[in-house]
């Protein structure tokens, strides 16, 4: 797996939030899928971790993105842990498999990357954790290589097109979207290996 992405090992993250402004706006649920790589040199899902976010104190609530969520920020079934809890419950595994498979950093995978991306950087910042896994800028986006591998760039259609199934009426819980995400994301680095194309690359450098 170091081998394969130059020291860095993909993490697929979603967020759920309370509108667009990473700054501003609440961060209300995060998941996070691991990845790892057979013998056959696929990557495929190893773990996955979820957590529901208490909004941080100060933190505005936009209605039409709780709206388009379904989410209550409020609600006490939720079982919502403080944003600190949340990055750090989420850090910690990541930091483990990155040393596990002998990485130097996590490189953050997402379906417009650089959303989930500015609300993970921002919420570390904001609980001042010093650690933060993640590349401070570069990412792997699902929308951008869907594009190049399946002419589309909405999840849902990009999963249809690559045969996985996606559930429309499970969208926009972070787990679910995290693990088509990185559904997506193995299907077409896999299918580019077949192809030879990761291989082709590997050989000019031989």
């Amino acid at each position: 797996m170091s081998n394969r992405f130059r020291g860095y090992l993909p993490v697929v993250i979603d967020v759920e939030t309370a509108g667009f402004n990473s700054q501003t706006d609440a961060l209300l649920e995060i998941a996070a899928v691991t990845l790892t790589m057979d013998d056959d040199g696929n990557i495929m899902i190893d773990q996955s971790y979820e957590y529901n976010v208490e909004p941080f104190e100060g933190a505005n609530l936009e209605q039409s993105a709780l709206d388009f969520t379904g989410i209550d920020p409020f609600n006490p079934l939720r079982g919502a842990i403080t944003e600190a809890e949340a990055m750090e419950k989420i850090f910690k595994p990541i930091r483990k498999s990155v040393k596990s498979h002998n990485c130097k950093r996590a490189i953050l995978v997402g379906h417009n990357a650089s959303f989930d991306h500015g609300f993970v950087t921002a919420a570390a910042e904001r609980c001042d954790i010093k650690r933060n896994p993640f590349h401070p800028f570069s990412t792997f986006d699902t929308a951008t290589l869907a594009g190049l591998a399946f002419g589309h760039t909405v999840l849902a259609k990009s999963c249809e097109l690559a045969d996985i199934d996606f559930d429309g009426k499970q969208a926009h819980s972070a787990l679910y979207d995290t693990m088509k995400t990185a559904e997506l994301f193995c299907t077409i680095v896999n299918r580019w290996k077949d192809l030879g194309g990761w291989q082709m690359a590997e050989s000019r450098f031989e």
